[in-house]
């Protein structure tokens, strides 16, 4: 009696796990111009995200350009035992959180602060105006805003320096001094970019059912509570995704933006692990040692995805996955 509720139990787990392959087969020939229309995206990340990951064997030989990948001599973990032992690689590194927390502290908030405030104003001109202000710097290279900011903080007739000179103080060095390199660093990667951040939020925004704004404004609730207990609980999720995301790309100080404005002068504090992979790796030809820093910085970053999604999962019950 058991062997055969045994026998039954099984061919009914087959037959139903035979039910679910065909609905899958069904619904895959259903929406097969859907899945046709991923293919050009799943060739483009094929072919210019994974395929390059070969080169990490780079990080573990003594390579030579002439003689490639599979001819140069393997030293197996020697170029990362270089790299720990590095005074001016922790030099490098410091700098890179040093600027990536200043930015995430200053100008993280800002994007959800702007949505919220455009989101209060009812003169839809004067919205989109602001808003088409505040997008177009990003739609900049980082050639040309830092060939503007280089001109206006220039000590020698910059907008910045003569306005100092005009309430008795002296010129300003900006981009040659220590100090103040961080500062300029962080001041334009927020003029740049909190704009078209905030169009995420802004999205997020407009997918809460106005429902909920009629019902609070009814029971007498008004627009500064609204805002606290309807439309920030609202784009919640949004905000700790992007946190999240935000965190993974802590050791991503911006390279670009840090190679268009720095100099030899400020390396002490403005020289990142991006900017140190381009110096090592193109400027002294030493590719083993800058792909080793390059994945040492993807490891981390990674790790920094995984901790941070499991830290919002457990203290917001919210996460990426």
């Amino acid at each position: 009696m058991n062997s055969t509720t045994a026998t039954d139990l099984r061919r009914s787990q087959e037959t139903g796990a035979d039910v679910k392959r065909d609905s899958r087969w069904k619904l895959f020939r259903s929406h097969i111009d859907m899945y046709v229309l991923l293919l050009p995206g799943l060739l483009f990340l094929f072919l210019f995200k994974y395929t390059p990951m070969y080169g990490i064997l780079i990080a573990f030989q003594d390579f030579n350009i002439f003689d490639g990948i599979s001819g140069s001599a393997w030293v197996g973990l020697e170029q990362f035992r270089k790299l720990m032992q590095s005074d001016e690689f922790y030099q490098v590194f410091t700098n890179t959180l040093v600027i990536s927390l200043y930015k995430i502290v200053l100008l993280f908030p800002v994007p959800i602060i702007v949505a919220l405030l455009l989101n209060e104003v009812r003169r839809m001109f004067f919205k989109r105006t602001v808003q088409t202000i505040i997008y177009l710097p990003h739609f900049l290279s980082w050639v040309i805003i830092s060939g503007l900011f280089i001109n206006i903080l220039s000590p020698s007739g910059g907008l910045v320096n003569q306005m100092l000179q005009w309430f008795g103080m002296n010129p300003v060095s900006f981009l040659l001094d220590n100090d103040f390199f961080r500062s300029v660093v962080v001041f334009t990667a927020g003029w740049k970019e909190v704009g078209w951040n905030a169009i995420i939020f802004i999205a997020a925004i407009a997918g809460i059912e106005q429902e909920q704004y009629e019902a609070a404004s009814m029971d007498g609730a008004g627009r500064l509570k609204q805002m606290w207990y309807i439309t920030l609980p609202g784009i919640l999720p949004t905000i700790v995704l992007m946190f999240i995301l935000r965190i993974g790309n802590l050791l991503e100080a911006g390279t670009e933006q840090i190679l268009t404005l720095y100099n030899p002068v400020v390396y002490q504090t403005g020289d990142v692990i991006g900017t140190y992979v381009y110096r090592i790796g193109l400027g002294k030809m030493d590719y083993s040692f800058s792909t080793a820093v390059g994945l040492f910085n993807s490891v981390v970053g990674f790790l920094l995805i995984v901790i941070g999604n499991m830290l919002s999962k457990k203290l917001l019950q919210r996460s990426i996955w």
